[in-house]
């Protein structure tokens, strides 16, 4: 969440509103199918207190999905069940990469604070190095002699 306080009757696409027959019309399924569907694990709806199933519009898209892969692609309800847990895997895989670059950015902004404060520290009245370039002239040199 984004630390925001969500409203308890905000509608949301994983908010679980429709009952069976209303999730077989809008799924164009029979609810025998979704049933089924419930016991091979493919959508798993969300239950009431007296166990009645409520799906969302995910689950709905989601029937829509496994019945064209199934009827369209001619994927049986075993291989769709494996693509289902494989893209759940992919989107947390894709959620935990995103939570590492937002890690990896605010620890790379600290570093880079870090460093602008070790830049900020140093001592100004001291002269950097410059390297002398050799040369062959010779320079003699001699002491000024002091009057007495």
């Amino acid at each position: 969440m984004d630390g925001r306080r969500r409203n308890p009757y905000e509608l949301t696409h994983e908010t679980p509103v429709y009952v069976i027959s209303v999730a077989a019309q809008l799924s164009g399924l029979h609810p025998q199918t979704l049933r089924q569907y419930d016991r091979l694990g493919l959508v798993s709806p969300d239950r009431t207190a007296g166990r009645g199933r409520r799906y969302s519009a995910r689950d709905i898209e989601l029937l829509r999905t496994v019945q064209a892969l199934s009827q369209d692609e001619g994927i049986n309800l075993a291989g769709i069940k494996r693509i289902i847990e494989l893209e759940n895997q992919v989107a947390a895989l894709q959620q935990r990469v995103a939570e590492m670059e937002s890690a990896l950015d605010g620890a790379a902004a600290a570093m880079q604070q870090r460093e602008a404060a070790v830049h900020a520290s140093y001592r100004r009245d001291l002269v950097p190095y410059q390297e002398v370039q050799q040369t062959s002239a010779l320079v003699v040199w001699r002491p000024k002699k002091a009057k007495d």
